[in-house]
């Protein structure tokens, strides 16, 4: 079972929802309305329409509520005035309470039935007080939602150790699950300041070439290990995936380049 969907942006570089055509003339770069877990809110179409099978979005369809019209945009334009506004009382707000949390973006839904606030934080935080108060301050039900600190650079933004943009801020809407096996396969320093980003976490992009190691390296022992080679003992001292080679180094300090065709099944492989 398939449907025509298309692709809609919530928040800035925010994982994608998917929505089923209501009849208008929708492209990508148009803003629509879709209902959010939090309400009716406006997105911004990035790819569409497209034929998906049902299994594949992954959640219940629901369709675009609608394309904003000239009316519909000034209400938007208006909402996003207002949220900036509450983002700085929020924050002020937040300082009175002497509450350990970063406030990272503030939106209304586009029916003003709700006000949200995302923030970050390294503790748990009691903001029972502070939502009172908000509440009591702009009269519509307030939603506040902690996110991780990868996701935190995707409102703040940064600089990655490339020296480019984090990919977070700027491409990367899914966060990919990175471990130090990641950066061990890729023969990097297993040093964690330099390999951890903006976030002090791993580094995403140590997913990007992660497949392509992993599959290079396939039957080819780990440094450390001990192979035979000319009926004689060798401890893999180091892997060069580029030239396909391995260094082995005999007790005797005797140093041989093994190409990678020898530990896959050619024993007729010589050494370099």
């Amino acid at each position: 079972m398939t449907a025509v969907v298309y692709a809609v942006e919530v928040l800035p570089k925010g994982k994608l929802g998917y929505y089923a055509e209501n009849g208008e003339d929708i492209k990508p770069g148009d803003l629509v309305i879709v209902m959010t877990e939090f309400g009716p809110d406006v997105g911004k179409v990035i790819k569409g329409p497209k034929e998906m099978g049902i299994e594949e979005i992954g959640t219940e369809l629901k369709p675009i509520i609608k394309k904003l019209v000239e009316e519909d945009l000034k209400i938007h334009q208006q909402n996003l005035k207002d949220a900036q506004e509450a983002f700085e009382v929020c924050a002020e707000k937040i300082r009175e309470h002497d509450l350990p949390m970063k406030l990272l973006h503030a939106r209304y839904m586009f029916d003003r039935s709700r006000l949200v606030f995302f923030f970050s934080s390294e503790t748990r935080v009691d903001f029972r007080e502070l939502v009172k108060d908000l509440a009591r301050i702009f009269k519509t039900r307030i939603e506040l939602r902690q996110v991780g600190v990868r996701d935190e650079l995707k409102f703040i933004g940064g600089l990655g150790l490339c020296g480019l943009p984090t990919c977070c801020s700027t491409f990367l809407r899914e966060f990919d699950s990175i471990t130090l096996k990641h950066a061990k396969c890729q023969q990097l320093m297993i040093n964690t300041a330099k390999i951890s980003g903006a976030c002090r976490r791993l580094l995403c992009c140590l997913m990007y070439e992660y497949n392509f190691y992993e599959e290079e390296l396939k039957g080819i022992p780990e440094e450390g290990e001990t192979v035979i080679y000319g009926e004689k003992s060798y401890r893999v001292q180091s892997t060069d995936v580029f030239k396909k080679t391995v260094l082995v180094v005999s007790e005797e300090g005797e140093m041989v380049y093994l190409p990678f065709s020898y530990f896959r099944g050619d024993e007729n492989a010589s050494s370099q």
